[in-house]
């Protein structure tokens, strides 16, 4: 048992740490298009969230700031939060019919 507590511990701790490779201007491009591409998905699914776009801006600034670490991390937060917003626009395009009075 203490062994594979340890074990869990070691490998939460490698995930954990930071990476070696510095990021770049060009991994910055790449994260913000993909988040950017997935919120205009939201958008056009009329569900795009205010956060997303925060995040976006957010991203921007960094990557202005020659900051690509933060630029990264926002931009793949914004990623997430629009795929998030893009789930629950399908998973409520089915639900409303659960609710619906028989």
């Amino acid at each position: 048992m203490k062994r594979s507590c340890l074990l869990a511990l070691l490998f939460a701790s490698i995930v954990a740490l930071p990476s070696a490779h510095a990021a770049t201007e060009a991994d910055y491009k790449a994260a913000y298009a993909a988040a950017e591409a997935a919120s205009k998905e939201a958008a056009g699914m009329r569900n795009q969230w205010t956060v997303t776009v925060s995040a976006l801006a957010a991203a921007k600034k960094a990557a202005d700031g020659g900051d690509f670490d933060r630029a990264i991390a926002a931009a793949k937060e914004a990623e997430a939060l629009a795929k998030a917003s893009i789930f629950q626009a399908n998973s409520e395009k089915e639900a409303w019919k659960a609710m619906e009075i028989r």
